[in-house]
């Protein structure tokens, strides 16, 4: 009889979009170790990157040191990210919007986005993402629109509430890890949280269990080769 509750052999990357070089504290960093906390108990292995602690170059292809750039981390990165079955993007917002650490990421996961895997299919097809937000401005949910929208666009499976975040009151004020914000206790915060985590676990399982998205009518190597899938194009019609 199978374990709903054992994730063992799956792994997860968290990527922390924070602005704050380690070792300075990120308030990002307390609601990434919340919900990576539950995914080690259950047997997932985790890992963790702080994106900013990287010499990550701007730009959106594999490597940038082919187009102008000295330094480039993201070839040494992306293996562990392609690796797991979960990623997890967490990050600040900031005048209502994603991070530009975010932004970069996305750029950057987007920069393999036209590489296939072994069926055809789009290379990062067969995993799933969500996402965490803190602030303290309004903005959690336009910034998990924009996340989760692009990381299902290359590919991802974003399972049902996918997203999880905390803010404080409008205006200025404490952030998530400052004594007395009222964050980590946060019911409302913490039941997304536990929610998004094992929703990530499930489908993960699932979709490893399964070996992946079936590859029938999402596969860009038969597209183009010639194969229609069904599609009623006048052109292709005998």
């Amino acid at each position: 009889m199978s374990n709903d509750k054992d994730f063992t052999g799956l792994k997860a990357t968290f990527v922390n979009c924070t602005l704050k070089r380690s070792p300075e504290i990120s308030h990002t960093q307390g609601l990434v170790d919340a919900s990576a906390a539950i995914m080690t108990k259950h047997g997932v292995e985790v890992d963790q990157i702080r994106l900013i602690d990287h010499d990550v170059a701007f730009g959106v292809y594999p490597d940038m040191r082919e187009h102008g750039w000295e330094k480039d981390a993201w070839p040494d990165l992306a293996p562990g990210i392609l690796e797991s079955d979960i990623l997890v993007v967490a990050g600040p917002i900031w005048l209502g919007d994603n991070s530009s650490i975010t932004k970069q990421l996305i750029e950057r996961l987007y920069s393999l986005s036209g590489e296939l895997n072994d069926k055809g299919q789009y290379l990062y097809y067969g995993r799933v993402a969500g996402c965490l937000i803190t602030g303290n401005e309004d903005g959690i949910k336009h910034c998990a629109m924009n996340i989760l929208y692009s990381l299902q666009h290359v590919g991802y499976t974003i399972p049902p509430n996918a997203d999880a975040g905390w803010i404080g009151e409008a205006g200025p004020g404490p952030s998530y890890l400052d004594e007395g914000s009222g964050g980590p206790e946060n019911d409302f915060t913490n039941r997304n949280t536990t929610f998004m985590t094992w929703n990530l676990m499930h489908m993960a399982k699932m979709l490893k269990d399964a070996g992946g998205v079936p590859a029938y009518g999402n596969q860009r190597s038969e597209w183009n080769a010639g194969a229609r899938f069904d599609f009623q194009n006048p052109e292709y019609r005998s």
